[in-house]
């Protein structure tokens, strides 16, 4: 499984021109899902970015969760974060997760997220969607479950 976070001052997500989900200052989340990943991976992964100190304290520091800055989520199914770009100039994407299982595994994320009190807002799983970002910073960090102990 694979996050890309991006701290946000702003970000919103439109499918065919029409607002789908916003949020203020918080996180916008690329997430991939993997073939072998499972609601166990998900549960470190969710753990993981919750936990992240990453917004700055009174002194400028990277010190502050973000329920410590009352911050929202926009979170984003993402197959193309597990491109093999090994060959030739075309990407594959046969280590995604199969449509049904990722779809199922992102929806397990939203509710979990939800269920932490954080204001969660998403896409449309497997649509084409325009996803619009203020970056503070910029500050992104890749998480990938495979790194996580």
């Amino acid at each position: 499984m694979r996050f890309v976070i991006q701290v946000v001052d702003k970000a919103k997500v439109d499918i065919d021109n029409e607002t789908v989900g916003s949020i203020g200052k918080g996180y916008m989340v690329l997430i991939g899902i993997g073939q072998d990943d499972t609601k166990e991976i998900a549960d470190k992964m969710i753990k993981k970015m919750l936990g992240l100190r990453i917004f700055p304290d009174e002194n400028g520091k990277t010190n502050l969760s973000l329920s410590q800055v009352n911050g929202e989520l926009l979170l984003i199914s993402q197959f193309t974060l597990y491109a093999d770009c090994h060959h030739g100039n075309r990407p594959s994407f046969i280590n995604a997760g199969a449509p049904d299982m990722a779809d199922s595994l992102y929806q397990y994320i939203v509710k979990k997220s939800r269920e932490q009190g954080f204001k969660t807002e998403t896409g449309e799983f497997g649509a084409e969607m325009i996803v619009s970002l203020v970056n503070h910073g910029p500050f992104t960090i890749i998480l990938d479950s495979d790194d996580l102990t």
